[in-house]
């Protein structure tokens, strides 16, 4: 099997509107290039070196550094015989124009095919996401979402004459073991997404006048001991989503992701603790999680802490036992008057 090219994906770029879109499309070009010469078995480290050295033309090197990797996805690949030679790079495009030959039927469809020994291929993947700051801001910072992929053997289509209840059925079988799939080929790796965060979520904010969730959440990490402490980009990423709507107009979403490879931190605190022991409680969340106040940006993007937790903290503080600064204290008010979460 050979190696899919880098546009086997559908590498985007998330760009800064105006006269930048020029040097991003340079820069994502550079990017997916890198891409494509890295082996994965030299670590997502090598490569983020290696990108270190692929500057924005104009600007200053950047020095990248992965934050994240998240696996356990998949997306559908091609159809292989059994000698594992390509049938079609695209199973949905070839099981269409296959059932369409049959008028729809899938029972004429198995029949067809019932002695081909054919089999679904799909491409098992992990996200990389690397960041490099370009300023001071909680938002200064370029984020590259990298793909490792490998194909792998999925299933056999039509196997023992037996026919699938729906097209959706013969792509992606409910229930399918994928822990022992056959590889087709090396895992290779392939840009995804380039984004600066700073100009996408300006481009957010121009959608609506009112702030949105990923907003007020950068603003409270800007104004709490979080950002006096710790650069933003080392305990977060984004994931972006960008897409059309009905009327064409392009929608713009980004949440808050933790960036922990890991066991994320452990909040001990029993159900109704308040004073002493709620503050040790927090105290503890924050020094596993690294900076502080981090029990609360937590507290909206996870299960890990219930609300009830914001609550009682300012409860602690109506009645003299405030252990949080004000500027904390200010953005816990201002989330408990309008509450937000992911």
């Amino acid at each position: 099997m050979t190696t899919p090219s880098v546009a086997a994906s559908g590498n985007t770029i998330a760009t800064p509107p105006g006269n930048a879109t020029a040097q991003w499309a340079s820069l994502t070009a550079r990017v997916a290039e890198v891409c494509e010469r890295m082996p994965v078995a030299g670590g997502v480290g090598a490569l983020a070196r290696e990108l270190s050295h692929t500057p924005l033309p104009g600007s200053p090197e950047l020095s990248y550094r992965e934050v994240l990797s998240r696996g356990g996805w998949y997306r559908l690949g091609g159809v292989v015989d059994g000698s594992d030679a390509s049938i079609s790079r695209d199973l949905e495009h070839w099981a269409e124009a296959a059932l369409a030959e049959c008028d729809g039927d899938l029972h004429t469809l198995a029949d067809r095919h019932v002695d081909d020994a054919l089999f679904a291929t799909r491409f098992n993947g992990m996200t990389h996401y690397l960041v490099a700051a370009t300023g001071n801001g909680a938002a200064d910072f370029i984020q590259v979402e990298i793909e490792e992929l490998q194909e792998v053997v999925s299933h056999p289509l039509f196997a023992d004459e037996t026919v699938p209840g729906s097209l959706e059925e013969l792509l992606d079988p409910p229930g399918l073991r994928r822990s022992s799939a056959k590889p087709l080929g090396a895992p290779f790796y392939t840009l995804r997404r380039v984004t600066d965060i700073a100009a996408f979520l300006a481009r957010m904010r121009a959608q609506k006048p009112d702030a949105q969730p990923v907003h007020r959440f950068i603003a409270a990490w800007e104004a709490s001991s979080a950002g006096q402490a710790a650069q933003f980009s080392n305990h977060w990423a984004l994931a972006i989503r960008e897409h059309l709507d009905r009327y064409r107009q392009p929608i713009l979403q980004a949440t808050p992701l933790v960036a922990i490879n890991g066991e994320p931190p452990h909040f001990q605190g029993a159900f109704g603790a308040q004073g002493l022991a709620l503050q040790a409680a927090l105290n503890r969340f924050d020094r596993q999680a690294g900076y502080p106040m981090a029990w609360f940006f937590h507290m909206l993007t996870s299960k890990t802490l219930p609300h009830a937790v914001a609550f009682a903290v300012i409860d602690d503080v109506q009645s003299g036992f405030s252990y949080l600064p004000e500027r904390d204290v200010k953005v816990l008010r201002d989330w408990i008057h309008r509450p937000y979460g992911f």
